[in-house]
């Protein structure tokens, strides 16, 4: 009980991989939480993303920015009604390269980020993703990765297989996890939700969002 009260402490989990706890204020959260819900919306919709195999993700996805489908990316939301995609919002490219400056504790570490497409996910009770890495991008720039809403588990692994060596993190609503640098390609996943851990303000009452920004390095 005790060490629930205490701030949790920024940690490096590998070279290029940190997670910061508590990062965006409640705030900031709900800020977001209402962002999140008028993408959500279209012109390109949240959708269960159908996998070549012909299963569909457990997690709900709407992008902004750039689509991404397995396994690449396009303007518009070619398998969800074909819309052009929402524009990436300049609030969100601040906010990510001050996330940079922030866990990496280097004033200069956002100056040549301009992240130009965001994974929004969304986490029901039941939702989980699988060990992967994100490799549709032909830039080697930082995913920046916000957390909203319920705790979950997250698994942080090495840049070879999805076996051991991994990390497994507790994020919690407000948590940021950046990895970059030699932990760019790392597989990673969501091992499950916690239900009824999301606290109150931060606008959502429950399930998880998560919002991973990316630099495409496409035009």
């Amino acid at each position: 009980m005790i060490d629930a009260l205490l701030p949790r402490a920024r940690r490096e989990i590998a070279p290029g991989a940190v997670h910061v706890p508590d990062w965006l204020p409640p705030e900031r959260q709900r800020e977001i939480v209402d962002a999140c819900r008028q993408w959500a919306s279209g012109p390109a919709p949240m959708r269960h993303v159908k996998l070549p195999t012909g299963n569909q993700m457990s997690v709900q996805m709407v992008c902004v920015g750039w689509q991404w489908q397995p396994y690449k990316y396009t303007r518009t939301a070619d398998d969800v009604g074909g819309a052009r995609v929402a524009d990436f919002p300049e609030w969100l490219a601040e906010l990510g390269r001050a996330a940079l400056v922030d866990a990496y504790r280097d004033p200069r570490a956002g100056d040549d980020y301009q992240p130009d497409v965001a994974l929004v996910n969304f986490y029901d009770a039941a939702a989980k993703m699988g060990m992967h890495q994100d490799k549709d991008e032909r830039s080697s720039a930082p995913v920046v990765s916000l957390s909203v809403g319920d705790n979950c588990v997250f698994r942080f692994g090495n840049t070879q297989n999805r076996n051991r060596p991994f990390v497994d993190v507790e994020l919690t609503s407000g948590d940021l996890f950046v990895f970059g640098g030699p932990s760019r390609f790392a597989y990673h996943g969501v091992l499950k939700t916690l239900p009824g851990t999301a606290p109150a303000g931060c606008g959502l009452n429950d399930g998880r969002l998560n919002i991973t920004m990316r630099v495409t390095g496409m035009e």
